[in-house]
């Protein structure tokens, strides 16, 4: 058994299901001890779509997602979708070839680095440098990156250290269970609630992560307390319950804002910072905070936390609901209402080019509560992540720690290979369509029929919202776009355009009915953007 059979041996041991990437010269000896692996290996057409896939898994898994390129260029693609993981708290490994060790040490063709590379970007970043090494690189890298907060990790393979002997043998796969909460923080905590005037929670997307999603949704409807949540935390708790706010994350005093500004008592239940920044929703750092997690707070002066409770969250959150007084009656009630009257006002909208409350209400309309959509970021994200409604978790991912465009069709293949008996939808601007379309032949290649829904307004839309907010007038913003439907039938996929009013959801039921790879160019009129919170704002902020 050469180093290369040894770390498939590892690989297989950590359970890995696939790995995505490109393969090369640097990691010829792997790719080859591969065909004789369970492991299936998905060749991709971009080391980038690679890492987004991987990303993906893991997120909708909790199991480490396995990214691979060669060397140099192959390894620096990686970065983007590597990084995208790692700010978002998605479990991912990522493994690179490199040259022989004998060339390390000098200037040699396509030699970076690595290690040096990585470490910003991930957990941990480790190069093998003997055989016998890898079953403890392998099994460190996976602890680490499926350890809460779940990120990153990166292992640098030389060439020259694959093609040695090995004796080693993989080691055994532990995984620790979180620490229960102390009762001293648990008491402190449920004290607060009670005392509370108007609590809130937000919810972020370690909730997901913990498995606790049940029992944030029992916590709040059993104590009365309404529940914003972050973008990356769609679904944490059913829409169709009645403390659901819907996302918070938009930077702009819009209705969510009312109600943070109205809340004495906030609780952030496995939340990041990265998801939303406090100053944007505690700026006046006057509120009191309760963090349930099961890490420590990170240090931010408008995240002063008066009470941590650290540990399971499940636990945590049944133990501190058994103590608390249930609330009578929320004041936030008007900002629910005024989210569900605004997602049905247009419901039968006839304008054309398509708004983007009607584009999600045919979506939602069209798709089961199970069905997974795939957003990329753009102005999409925003309307997706405020008007487009979840009943269960992970049923809406979305990039908003490292916010990286060209996440969604990459992604939406590894959704489909994840759960190949539900619809998957990739919802992407033109902007980020086009980042990574290549991976189309992979979704033909793997017979993976997954629906791209592309907003197409010509235009980095996010960017021109942000200027024309600002600077009331627009830079460089604009550019064209093929013709989508020839773009999709030179790929084998089948092509839709949306010509006129009331044609989106006859196009979206017969695109998800076809076995195959689908795109549907959808005009988007994006002068609805300056809308989103304004209208809100002037409903509820007053009461």
């Amino acid at each position: 058994m050469n180093a290369a059979e040894l770390f498939v041996k590892c690989l297989e041991n950590e359970g890995v299901e696939y790995i995505f990437g490109v393969p090369g010269e640097e990691n010829l000896d792997l790719m080859d001890a591969l065909l004789d692996s369970s492991i299936r290996f998905i060749t991709t057409r971009h080391e980038q779509g690679a890492a987004f896939m991987a990303d993906v898994y893991g997120r909708l898994t909790g199991n480490a997602g396995v990214c691979l390129s060669t060397l140099g260029p192959g390894a620096t693609n990686l970065i983007t979708g590597v990084a995208d993981a790692n700010m978002d708290h998605a479990p991912l490994v990522a493994i690179a070839g490199q040259a022989g060790t004998n060339r390390l040490h000098k200037e040699s063709h396509q030699v970076l680095d690595l290690d040096d590379l990585f470490r910003p970007v991930t957990k941990y970043a480790s190069c093998i440098l003997a055989p016998d090494v890898i079953p403890e690189v392998v099994r460190k890298a996976f602890k680490i990156a499926e350890s809460e907060k779940t990120g990153a990790t990166f292992i640098e393979f030389p060439e020259d250290i694959a093609k040695l002997p090995a004796v080693a043998s993989p080691l055994p796969v532990n995984r620790p269970f979180p620490s229960e909460p102390p009762q001293e923080q648990v008491e402190r905590a449920a004290l607060l609630i009670s005392e509370a005037r108007d609590p809130m929670i937000l919810a972020g997307n370690g909730v997901i992560r913990a498995g606790a999603w049940k029992h944030l949704a029992d916590f709040a409807e059993t104590l009365n307390i309404p529940v914003a949540n972050t973008f990356m935390a769609k679904g944490v708790t059913p829409f169709r319950n009645r403390t659901t706010l819907a996302s918070a994350g938009l930077q702009a005093n819009d209705y969510i804002s009312c109600g943070f500004n109205r809340a004495d008592v906030i609780i952030c239940v496995g939340y990041d910072l990265v998801e939303y920044h406090p100053y944007l929703w505690h700026p006046t750092r006057d509120r009191t905070i309760i963090h349930i997690d099961r890490t420590q707070a990170e240090v931010d002066e408008h995240y002063n936390v008066t009470v941590g409770v650290l540990g399971d969250i499940k636990h945590s959150l049944i133990r501190i609901a058994r103590l608390v007084t249930p609330h009578q009656g929320h004041l936030m009630r008007p900002l629910r209402e005024a989210l569900i009257e605004e997602m049905n006002r247009h419901s039968e909208d006839q304008g054309f080019p398509v708004k983007p409350q009607k584009i999600i209400w045919d979506l939602r309309t069209v798709l089961a509560l199970d069905d997974i959509v795939i957003c990329d970021v753009g102005a999409h994200k925003m309307w997706m992540a405020r008007m487009f409604r979840c009943e269960q978790p992970n049923t809406c991912i979305i990039s908003n720690g490292f916010a990286s465009m060209g996440i969604a069709v990459p992604g939406a293949i590894a959704a489909k290979l994840v759960a190949p008996d539900r619809a998957v939808v990739a919802v992407t601007g033109d902007a980020g369509f086009l980042m990574n379309s290549q991976e189309i032949e992979t979704a033909m290649r793997l017979e993976t029929p997954i629906v791209i829904l592309i907003w197409n307004d010509s235009g980095y839309g996010l960017i021109r919202w942000k200027q024309m907010n600002q600077f009331r007038r627009e830079s460089h913003v604009d550019f064209k776009n093929p013709d989508f439907v020839k773009y999709a039938d030179s790929f084998g996929a089948r092509g839709y355009r949306v010509t006129g009013p009331g044609q989106l959801q006859d196009i979206l039921k017969e695109a998800l009915a076809r076995p195959t790879v689908s795109i549907i160019d959808c005009p988007v009129d994006y002068s609805e953007n300056l809308k989103l919170t304004e209208q809100l704002g002037k409903l509820v902020c007053p009461i």
